[in-house]
């Protein structure tokens, strides 16, 4: 008996795919909510900063506020940055949008060069001409730049974790925090010495907070968008612990990097004997878990090749012979688009 025709089915609509990357469970509502209410109060801080900077003629407490505008403009970008970082992977983009915030951070980074050399020549001009500050004026807005600023970094340090945009925001806090309390110390001096040149002094060594904080903060992005291997980790040792995992012969074609904040990825080819993926899985399963939990790595990428495979030139970046680290090179898209 003949079998009834099938109805044409009907086609299916694409699906589309929102991925996160494992590791990274992105910002939490109360990060936001701590960079959101530290932006408006550092916002209420500068305000009062600069209108008692000009009242009192002093450089140091104007310092302190382009110290204040800087940590304004940390939390507002970080703020953005965590905003972006919730955004879902697309095809668009398949890591998400967790470099935004390293973006920004270099952004703060920068940015808080340019004040330094800012406060640095303006100071340099006051010790060639002094002039009289009012000290009363400065430790009271010094003291209430310390009191806010502290609130600030309690709750900041509260829910900063691993990400590098609240780090750098709390960075700036804590900084500020100093240069206030710099400030207070020296209005005191003034106030019983009448050296107006305390006023530049505190202004450069402000300058010098806010350089060794810039410096650091761009060295540390630049490493993460250079794709650099994360602080911490020794690739050797990392070898080493893969290749002693039963069934690993090899190692090669190794690549670690940052993603973002609290985000490590891993690529490279392991060599084992010959054998069907089901029979692979528990290597791979080993070597997933010794990363996870040695190395803080969730993402990973891990092609495994058998000892009898030779094809290495042309679909390997790693030809024999050419060490753990193999140097990448662009695909020739004509002569591989007739590969068979």
């Amino acid at each position: 008996m003949a079998a009834e025709p099938r109805e044409p089915r009907e086609p299916r609509e694409p699906r589309h795919h929102h991925i996160r990357l494992a590791g990274q469970s992105g910002v939490h509502a109360p990060q936001r909510a701590a960079l959101r209410q530290g932006f408006l109060l550092t916002l209420c801080i500068l305000a009062v900063a600069v209108a008692a900077g000009l009242a009192a003629h002093s450089l140091a407490l104007l310092s302190d506020a382009g110290h204040i505008l800087t940590d304004a403009a940390a939390l507002g970008l970080a703020w953005f940055a965590a905003a972006q970082a919730e955004r879902p992977a697309d095809a668009h983009r398949t890591f998400g949008y967790h470099r935004v915030g390293i973006l920004t951070a270099l952004f703060n980074g920068v940015m808080l060069v340019l004040v330094t050399l800012g406060i640095a020549y303006e100071a340099l001009h006051r010790f060639q001409h002094p002039q009289p500050v009012e000290p009363g004026l400065m430790i009271a807005a010094a003291a209430l730049a310390i009191g806010a600023n502290l609130f600030i970094g309690r709750r900041l340090h509260a829910t900063a974790g691993e990400n590098l945009n609240a780090r750098a925001a709390l960075l700036h806090v804590f900084g500020d925090v100093a240069a206030s309390a710099g400030v207070a110390a020296g209005a005191l001096v003034i106030a019983l010495t009448g050296a107006f040149w305390v006023d530049p002094l505190l202004s450069l060594l402000i300058a010098a907070l806010i350089a060794v904080g810039s410096v650091r903060l761009i060295r540390e992005t630049l490493n993460i968008l250079l794709e650099g291997t994360p602080p911490g980790i020794a690739l050797d040792e990392l070898v080493r612990d893969m290749e002693a995992i039963e069934g690993v012969h090899a190692v090669h074609d190794l690549h670690v990097w940052t993603i973002s904040s609290g985000v490590r990825a891993l690529s490279c080819h392991a060599v084992i004997d010959d054998l069907p993926p089901s029979d692979s899985a528990a290597i791979l399963d080993r070597i997933s878990a010794l990363l996870s939990a040695r190395y803080r790595i969730g993402h990973t990428t891990i092609q495994f090749e058998s000892t009898h495979h030779a094809g290495h030139e042309g679909y390997c970046a790693c030809p024999p012979g050419a060490g753990l680290y193999c140097e990448l090179r662009p695909t020739d898209a004509h002569e591989h688009s007739h590969a068979h």
